[in-house]
C-alpha cells in the first residue's frame, strides 16, 4: 500500500499558510476518513443492564421532578463515541426514560423520528398526532419526524421505556430542533385497531385523509403471537423475525431507523452475519447469551446492548425450555437509501 506523507513533513510556513484561508491537505488524513478493506467503526460493542441502571432511573424520579426535566432520560451511552455525545451508534440514540404516577410531559415535535419500546409498568400513555396510545411491556410506540406527542400516565407504578431515536444524524446534518405545545386534544380511532389483521387494509372511501403513519402503536401481544405462530408454521425457519412495518406502504415503519422483532426458540443458537449497518437488541422475554466480535455479554430481561456493523453476531438462547424475544433496531433503512448497505 502506498505510504502517504504526514501533515508535519510539511514546512511550518507552508501549514500557516494553509490554515490562513481556511485550507486542509487531504493526503495525511485520506487513510483516516478512507481506511482499507472495510470501515474503523468508534461504535463499540457495548451493553447496558436493566438492574443496574433501574434504580438509578428511579432515584432521577426522587431527585428531578418533571417539570424541571421535561423528559426523565438516561442516555445509555456508547464510550467508543465519548459519553458526552449520546449516542448508541452514528445513527443511533438510546435513552430510558421514566414516568411516575400522575405525571405529564408536556406536548412536544421535533425532527428526529423515536420510537418507545415499553420495558414495565402499566397505565401510561402517548398521545401522538391527537392519538392516544396505551402503553404495555414489549409494546412499541412510534412518535414520527414533526408530529406532535406527549406522555401521560394515569396508574399507580413506575413507567419505564426505552427511547430509540435517529438523533445523531439528524443532529450531525445540522437539522435538529424541537417545538413546544400544548396538551393536545384526543381525537376518536385507534391505528392499531383498523390495521390489526394482516392482509385486511381500509379502502380509500372509508379510510378519509391518508395518514403518512397509519399505525402508531404496535401491541406486543400480537406481535408475540405472531412470532409464535411463525415458528410453528416453520419449524425449520432459522431466523423467526419479523419487520414493524407501514401498512399502508409496506415499507419500514419509520424511514431511518429500522425496527423488528425476533423469537430464539429453546435451547436455539443464531448466527448473524457481519452487515454495515449497526444493531441494538433489548431483551423482551427470557435471557441471552450475545457474542459481538470477540466480545461477549450475558444479556437478562430488559437488557440492552449495541453492535457496531461490519460485525458477526451470534445470540443463543440458554433457556432448554423458554423462548426468547427481543427487540431490535438497526440503521438499515439508512443504509439503503445511501446505497451503502452489504453484508459480508
Amino acid at each position: 500500500m502506498l505510504e502517504l506523507g504526514r501533515l508535519e513533513d510539511l514546512p511550518q510556513d507552508y501549514r500557516d499558510a494553509l490554515s490562513a484561508q481556511n485550507l486542509v491537505p487531504l493526503w495525511p488524513s485520506l487513510r483516516a476518513v478512507l481506511p482499507p478493506g472495510q470501515p474503523r467503526p468508534n461504535t463499540r460493542a457495548t451493553a447496558w443492564s436493566y438492574q443496574g441502571l433501574r434504580p438509578l432511573l428511579l432515584q432521577a424520579g426522587e431527585l428531578t421532578p418533571i417539570e424541571k426535566a421535561e423528559r426523565r432520560v438516561l442516555v445509555l451511552a456508547n464510550p467508543g463515541h465519548g459519553l458526552e455525545k449520546m449516542q448508541a451508534s452514528a445513527a443511533i440514540y438510546l435513552g430510558m426514560q421514566l414516568l411516575l404516577p400522575g405525571e405529564w410531559a408536556p406536548s412536544h415535535r421535533h425532527t428526529p423520528n423515536a420510537v418507545r419500546m415499553i420495558v414495565e409498568g402499566e397505565g401510561a400513555y402517548t398521545t401522538v398526532d391527537g392519538e392516544k396510545c396505551p402503553m404495555s411491556r414489549g409494546d412499541l410506540i412510534l412518535t414520527p419526524t414533526g408530529l406532535w406527542h406527549e406522555h401521560g400516565h394515569d396508574g399507580s407504578e413506575p413507567v419505564v421505556w426505552l427511547d430509540v431515536l435517529d438523533l445523531p444524524l439528524v443532529h450531525y446534518m445540522e437539522a435538529s430542533y424541537h417545538i413546544d405545545g400544548s396538551r393536545q386534544t384526543v381525537q376518536p380511532g385507534r391505528g392499531d385497531r383498523v390495521h390489526a389483521h394482516g392482509g385486511l387494509l381500509p379502502t380509500p372511501m372509508f379510510e378519509g385523509a391518508r395518514k403518512a403513519y397509519p399505525m402508531l402503536r404496535y401491541p406486543w401481544v400480537e406481535a408475540r403471537a405472531a412470532l409464535l405462530a411463525l415458528a410453528e408454521d416453520q419449524p425449520a425457519l432459522d431466523a423467526v423475525q419479523l419487520r414493524y412495518s407501514n401498512p399502508a406502504t409496506g415499507g419500514d415503519a419509520l424511514n431511518i431507523l429500522g425496527f423488528y422483532a425476533l423469537m430464539l426458540r429453546p435451547g436455539q443458537t443464531l448466527q448473524l452475519p457481519a452487515r454495515s449497518p449497526a444493531s441494538v437488541f433489548h431483551v423482551i422475554e427470557g435471557g441471552l447469551q450475545a457474542q459481538i466480535g470477540d466480545q461477549a455479554f450475558a444479556l437478562a430481561e430488559a437488557d440492552t446492548c449495541c453492535a457496531p456493523g461490519y460485525t458477526p453476531i451470534t445470540l443463543r438462547n440458554a433457556s432448554p425450555d423458554a423462548a426468547a424475544f427481543v427487540f431490535i433496531a438497526d440503521e438499515s433503512p439508512l443504509h439503503r437509501k445511501l446505497g451503502v448497505y452489504e453484508t459480508r
